[in-house]
This record gives structure tokens, sequence and C-alpha cells, in this order.
């Protein structure tokens, strides 16, 4: 990557690669690194990066050196006034800096960072709700909370692996079910929440619920097309068990009159 100099291949992380004119940049990194603007979204709505641009925020980051490592080439700037301190995008992640994925894609440094302020307290020893490891016993950059129900403790980095995979539209609490307070608290502690479906139904694992039965299950199916063929009235119209769906007749099959509207499996 030409603004943070490193080769690692990490979505989860440093988002997708991109490449363009000769030049291989994260896109995290594009779209943090300061003075870098959003030229034109292209027609499947993700953000453009002209590499002119791209050259002079590279340029712009050899007079600047990285606080965190000490090396040149910090294209990431903090956004609290008076501060001028910089760093690389994997460096500052590393020394818990924050960075906001949304609106003007905000970094701060590991002073300036913002924190929750939300008032709560842990019940004795208390368990990240969803890797039911022990967390800290306050909050910190690493422990957070629900703002919400107060009672929902996490790890940074298991709230984060949930947010990748929830997706924007998903994302909520894992134990209260709140996204008014949560999901704009969790974004601007720095946990990046991609704008996509879940994942859970990206990779189809749910794709049988949203099928229709599509056959006969008489015990003799009268119909010359076979169990799959039905028709759109009359006998070999296809009903389903009005109660589980998961069973079908044509109403001949079932002796059922040719304007029957409903009926019901034996199981059933």
């Amino acid at each position: 990557c030409v603004l943070c100099r490193r080769a690692d291949s990490a979505p989860d992380i440093y988002g997708e690669k991109r490449q363009q004119d000769g030049l291989c940049a994260h896109e995290n990194c594009l779209h943090l690194a300061s003075g870098l603007p959003v030229r034109r979204p292209n027609d499947m709505g993700a953000d453009e990066f002209l590499p002119a641009d791209i050259r002079r925020a590279v340029k712009r980051a050899t007079r600047k050196v990285c606080y965190v490592c000490g090396e040149r080439g910090a294209t990431v700037t903090c956004w609290q006034k008076g501060c001028k301190r910089s760093f690389h995008f994997p460096c500052g992640r590393e020394d818990g800096c924050v960075s906001q994925f949304f609106g003007q894609y905000r970094s701060f440094c590991r002073e300036h960072r913002p924190e929750q302020t939300v008032q709560a307290q842990q019940d004795g020893e208390t368990s990240c709700l969803i890797c039911l490891e022990p967390v800290e016993e306050k909050l910190s950059h690493h422990t957070m909370v629900c703002p919400a129900c107060t009672h929902a403790w996490f790890h940074r980095g298991c709230i984060q692996q949930q947010a990748l995979r929830s997706g924007l539209f998903s994302f909520q609490c894992p134990q209260c079910k709140d996204s008014k307070k949560f999901l704009p608290e969790m974004s601007s502690l720095g946990i990046r929440v991609p704008i996509r479906q879940p994942a859970w139904e990206a990779d189809g694992a749910f794709a049988e619920l949203y099928q229709r039965h599509n056959r006969c299950d008489a015990s003799q199916c009268l119909c010359a097309g076979g169990r799959g063929q039905a028709e759109a009235a009359g006998p070999w119209y296809l009903l389903l068990c009005s109660s589980c769906a998961a069973r079908g007749t044509h109403r001949r099959c079932s002796a059922l009159r040719a304007t029957a509207a409903t009926w019901e499996c034996d199981g059933c």
C-alpha cells in the first residue's frame, strides 16, 4: 500500500486493496488519509480516488513523521484542534488511535480519541457477551458497554467482528437489540460497520427458508406432468398445507373440488 507501506492483506482491518494506474492502496487507508478527496462515486456507489490525488497525498506525507513508529510517510492526522500528531493507519490502530469510518472519516490519536461516558457498573466478574471471556473491570479502549441497556459488556475486537458480519442494517446490541443508541455510539468509537447485507444472508445460509414448497406429495400423483407440475387454476392447481406449508397436493390427487382453496396434510 502506497499510503501505509504495508503489504498486509486483511480486509477486516484494512479493507480491500485497490489497484489503479500502477498504485496499490488499502481502502481504509484511502478514506482516512488527510486531505485526500473523494472525487466521484462510481456506478456501484463505491467511493473513487483519482491517482493524481493519491500521489499528492503520498508526497505530502513524506514531510510527516509517524509518532508511533518514527518513520516518515504518515498520511493520517489527528482531528483534534491544535494536535499535530500524524501516523500510519496500521500504526495508529496498534497504538490505540480511533478512526471513524463514516462522514468525514476522522481519526484521533491515543490522547484525543473519543471515550465512552455512559454510567455503567459491573455486577461481580463480567464476561464478554460474545466470546464469554472476562472483560476489564471498567470501561476502556478495549472494553465497551451498550449505551442503551448498560448491561452488555464486550471486547472491542469482538464487537468489531459482529459489526462486520451484521452490516449496517442488522448491527445491534447483542443483548437488548437496541440500534438507535448502539449504532451511533459504536461507530463514533471506531467500530467499522460496513454498508452491506448480513453475512448470514449473503452466504445463502437461510436461502431454503425463502423457497416455497413446489411438489405434490399425495400417495399417488395423478398429474400427467408429474409431481412438479402445477397450473394456475383447476384440478392441477397445487395447494400447500394450510398449517405447515411443507406438504403439497394437486386438487385432484386429494379428491378436492376444482375450486378448493385450502387443504391440510395428514400430519397436521
